[in-house]
């Protein structure tokens, strides 16, 4: 703070600080109830569908594993896990890069395809929960928009 009491060029606002505070909380909220209710329904982990969707929105199915890394929404710190799991469980299969052949992709199979369409039935209905019963259509623009402005 500077002598009158104001926030100095390096620090938040206090209105800054609480909005910054509430994103957070926010967001812990919900990632936490879309969890428990993937959990409910018998379903993996959203980094199972986050990374199971990005790979069927690309060409082929098919993305390089730090590809895939770089396209989820959701931060993944041990990817190679990630992927371990999906192979072991068919979901995706590892094979060998087209471009360079000391690499890999990872492409997602019918029954990753299969998993994603069965996790988003309980994913969509839990964002509709959270986000459309509890704002208008309109409100939850505003909102896209005012977070788009943070990024």
């Amino acid at each position: 703070m500077n002598k009158d009491g104001l926030p100095g060029p390096h620090e938040p606002s206090p209105e800054a600080a609480a909005a910054w505070a509430r994103l957070l909380r926010v967001q812990q909220a919900l990632l936490a109830s879309v969890e428990a209710e993937l959990k409910g329904a018998g379903l993996p982990p959203l980094a199972w569908y986050d990374a199971l969707l990005e790979l069927s929105r690309s060409p082929a199915g098919r993305l390089r594993p730090t590809e895939l890394e770089k396209s989820m929404l959701l931060p993944q710190y041990s990817t190679s896990r990630l992927i371990d799991r999906l192979v072991k469980a068919g979901l995706a299969a590892r094979e060998a890069c087209p471009v360079d052949g000391r690499g890999q992709v990872i492409a997602i199979t019918p029954a990753g395809r299969a998993l994603q369409a069965k996790m988003w039935e309980t994913y969509g209905a839990s964002i509709a929960h959270h986000i459309g019963s509890k704002l208008s259509a309109d409100e939850a623009t505003r909102l896209r928009e005012l977070l788009g402005k943070l990024r």
